[in-house]
């Protein structure tokens, strides 16, 4: 079983979920046939992550919690902690931003009492990625550099790129283009060095839309053509979803309007079978934009005040100021205030709004 586990973790390692996954599931069984609860506990924490990077969410969290079961068994609260931030990474992949807050502090409170940096610094990662989500833009820069300090001392290059990743992505949305193009371009080198493929994805993906603010949308495209490649080949729907949303945003952008909508619709799919609303959002209000330019205001109207409502619904505050945006020049006067509220510098004037 040792040997299938550890076949399965080579293919994690290389980003090959898909197939890792069915090797953790045989390890599973043959652990389970002697009662081994360690070797269980790690194949359900292993099926849970391979689930979660491939947006399983309901199965990844099913997993994690009966591994909490398991590490109960074997009075392991480190395990337990483990699980727990991950269920935490779950509940925030399908949106719900405000679960996934409260299990993360209540992981990172229990490693900070332990001691355990390399934990609180993942913990950490989890919280400002989630506090991006919620919308709160500031707060999750300042927990992104907190935890990066953390990896940096540890020395640990992989996670030191996703730090990167993350503070690529909330400088883009808080409007300072220039800094979030570093920042990938950063992680895209150091990811180049270890072979992380999904790191590479991701800070390609990054850098794509960075180039897109910045008004390159030649470079762009090349990047998302890159990122695309590597997610289709390990079998990632969840950060394919946007790279093909950032795709079909730099057509709008473009004036390309079919294409537009084609990548649009294709992302909403992706983003439907993950059961990602925020997704779906952005995709709502990228075919708005797009039937707003061809002269379809009924349907605009419709598409906007539909991703006005979920936003609000699910308390994802950038995503239902762009939505209210757009919402307003529909009405006949663009109201931007809500930016500036939220702490970002971020402006505009007329569709197409390139919305980061």
């Amino acid at each position: 079983m040792r040997k299938t586990f550890s076949q399965a973790e080579d293919l994690r390692q290389k980003s090959e979920y898909v197939k890792a996954r069915v090797l953790f599931h045989k390890a599973l069984k043959g652990f389970e046939s002697i009662e081994d609860l360690q070797g269980m506990l790690d194949c359900q924490m292993a099926i849970g992550d391979v689930s979660r990077m491939t947006g399983d969410f309901d199965l990844a969290q099913q997993q994690y919690h009966e591994a909490i079961e398991i590490a109960r068994r074997l009075k392991d609260p480190v395990s337990v902690a483990d699980a727990r931030i991950n269920i935490s990474l779950s509940f925030r992949g399908r949106g719900d931003w405000k679960n996934a807050l409260t299990v993360a502090k209540k992981a990172l409170s229990f490693y900070v009492t332990k001691n355990d940096a390399p934990a609180a610094a993942f913990a950490l990662w989890a919280i400002a990625g989630t506090l991006r989500i919620k919308g709160d833009i500031p707060s999750a820069i300042s927990t992104y550099k907190e935890s990066l300090q953390l990896f940096l001392k540890l020395k640990s290059k992989a996670s030191t790129g996703y730090c990167l990743c993350g503070l690529g992505g909330t400088h883009r949305i808080a409007g300072l283009f220039r800094e979030s193009l570093t920042y990938y371009e950063t992680a895209n080198k150091l990811f180049t060095g270890i072979k992380d493929r999904f790191g590479l994805a991701y800070s390609f993906c990054g850098t794509g839309n960075a180039f897109r603010m910045l008004g390159d949308y030649k470079k762009a495209l090349a990047c998302f053509k890159k990122a695309s490649t590597i997610y289709n080949k390990i079998g990632d729907r969840v950060s394919y979803a946007y790279t093909v949303w950032s795709i079909g945003t730099t057509h709008k952008m473009l004036g390309n309007h079919d294409e537009a909508v084609s990548a649009f619709k294709q992302a909403e799919e992706f983003f439907k079978q993950t059961k990602d609303p925020r997704g779906i959002i952005y995709t709502q209000l990228g075919m708005a934009e797009v039937a707003l330019l061809q002269g379809k205001k009924k349907t605009a109207v419709k598409l906007a005040e539909v991703a006005v409502s979920a936003a609000r619904r699910y308390g994802f505050s950038v995503e239902r100021c762009h939505a209210e945006v757009l919402q307003s020049f529909l009405a006949g006067k663009i109201k931007t205030g809500c930016y500036q509220k939220l702490g970002l510098e971020l402006d505009f004037t007329e569709p197409p709004f390139n919305i980061p």
